[in-house]
């Protein structure tokens, strides 16, 4: 049997694909199961997105196309980069790539090897660290406090930074917390990056999902120089519930853009052409039915939140986006549930599966030991459902 390389040894399987599956599993065997591992939306794909994927096949739009996105597409985002973020770019600072995930890895590529430094603040997305862990570089994993609304400190990134420091990887809102960086917030990191000339990756996937007013601001529109500095990196998957579509961008410095559309050309050329026309009229057409999405979002989320807030020893910070709640469960701790006890947010996580059917995240996986998170894009009825499932079955563990 041939030898694996080291790189691929370093990393782990994702926990909220693993997460998934094995709800998935236990629903084929008959289990219902209500499942808050999946972060993707459950409202379809709007029609007129799937109309134009529609007249793009009957068009015989099916060939290869530009490495780097077809024209009309890179012009679609650098629109919404204007109209939503203040942000001016040309094509040649954009990049389409399949999925966030995707454009998040060609920066990897162009940018990270051994010796290098990436900060992340914890909690985090979980394939930031191993997507730097894969390009042999090393993540530098920089705790958050429940009670900062899980952002870091100012202070915090620049005791982290060293003369090996490459890049910081910025996300909000963000998953797993559903915590959002304000505008001053980002000014007070943007000044830490500018004296140190340090890059910043930018994911902005959730961008459009926020609550109660809260603002999205791109910390790149903050300065010149932060623009200069900054890769933004967005997609379609969670504001046009097109995660299977897999469309996402980069925006940034041409020589960046360049390398990675060179790395691209070499692993998978262009992204489905199809897609790419769906996504022209995702990001052009009309986004109104983004506010009653959003709207039922909040909903969802007032209600989980109180649920858990209800749950002796559970503290839930309540998200300003995204759609995940992340309480805190280490109050469980020490505690025995069927004579076993509970130690960990895994040993939890599955608790709640094998003896609820309910299907969570354990924090662990997202650098947080002590939380476990829940997607709550789901039906009502299943988050009802569940968090009386949770609730009970918690009431078990003594």
């Amino acid at each position: 049997m041939a030898r694996l390389t080291q790189r691929v040894q370093r990393i782990k399987p994702s926990p909220t694909l693993a997460i998934d599956s094995k709800a998935k599993q236990l629903m084929a065997q008959g289990v219902k199961v209500i499942n808050f591992g999946a972060g993707e939306p459950d409202f379809d794909t709007p029609e007129p997105v799937k109309e134009a994927a529609i007249k793009a096949l009957k068009a015989g739009k099916t060939k290869y196309t530009p490495v780097g996105g077809i024209p009309e597409l890179k012009t679609a985002i650098i629109n919404k980069l204007q109209r939503d973020n203040g942000l001016t770019y040309i094509p040649e600072e954009i990049l389409v790539s399949c999925g966030g995930k995707h454009a998040l890895y060609n920066i990897a590529q162009v940018l990270f090897e051994a010796g290098d430094e990436v900060i992340i603040p914890a909690p985090f997305w979980v394939s930031y660290p191993d997507q730097v862990l894969l390009n042999d570089a090393t993540p530098v994993v920089v705790p958050t406090q429940e009670k900062d609304g899980f952002c870091l400190q100012p202070e915090d990134l620049e005791r982290a930074i060293t003369p090996k420091t490459k890049a910081f990887i910025l996300n909000s809102p963000s998953n797993p917390t559903g915590g959002a960086y304000s505008k001053e917030a980002l000014a007070q990191l943007a000044q830490v990056l500018e004296k140190h000339n340090l890059l910043c990756i930018s994911d902005e996937i959730y961008e459009k999902i926020i609550y109660d007013g809260f603002e999205h601001v791109s910390i790149a529109a903050l300065s010149p120089r932060m623009r200069e500095l900054t890769l933004v990196v967005n997609g379609a998957s969670k504001v046009y519930s097109m995660t299977g579509w897999r469309m996402g961008y980069s925006a940034g410095p041409k020589d960046i853009i360049a390398a990675m559309t060179k790395v691209q050309g070499q692993v998978t050329t262009n992204i489905n052409s199809i897609t790419q026309w769906a996504a022209v009229e995702a990001l052009s057409g009309p986004q109104d039915f983004l506010k009653d999405w959003v709207a039922e979002f909040k909903k969802r989320r007032d209600f989980i939140v109180d649920r858990f807030r209800a749950i002796p020893g559970v503290t839930c910070f309540k998200p300003q986006g995204a759609f995940y709640v992340f309480p805190n469960i280490r109050a469980y701790f020490g505690k025995k549930a069927n004579g076993k006890t509970i130690e960990t947010s895994d040993d939890l996580a599955n608790y709640l599966l094998e003896q609820g059917q309910v299907a969570v995240v354990a924090g662990s996986g997202f650098g947080a030991e002590g939380y476990v998170r829940l997607s709550y894009a789901t039906s009502m009825a299943n988050i009802e459902e569940g968090m009386t499932r949770i609730a009970q079955t918690l009431s078990q563990v003594k």
